[in-house]
């Protein structure tokens, strides 16, 4: 697996509005590409870009992945940010 910047996962507006869709409770790909202008392969490759920055987590159910955010993640956005 290879690491992605946060900041550079997070300057995409799709991947903004995908963590967004994600604040509440996990969805699947086909959740989250509704009200996209984007394809649901575009919304797996930004999701692929938010999983390797670490922002994002999938859980396999059964047929189904399940993305949601990973707080973890947003801890080096977050020590970044606050140093100002």
């Amino acid at each position: 697996m290879s690491t992605f910047d946060p900041f550079v996962a997070i300057s995409d507006p799709n991947r903004r509005h995908l963590l967004m869709a994600l604040r509440r409770e996990p969805k699947t790909v086909t959740e989250l590409s509704e009200g996209l202008p984007i394809s649901r392969p575009a919304v797996s490759q930004h999701l692929k870009a938010l999983l390797d920055s670490k922002l994002v987590r999938v859980t396999p159910v059964g047929t189904k992945r399940f993305y949601a955010i990973n707080p973890e993640g947003f801890t080096t956005l977050n020590v970044w940010i606050r140093q100002f």
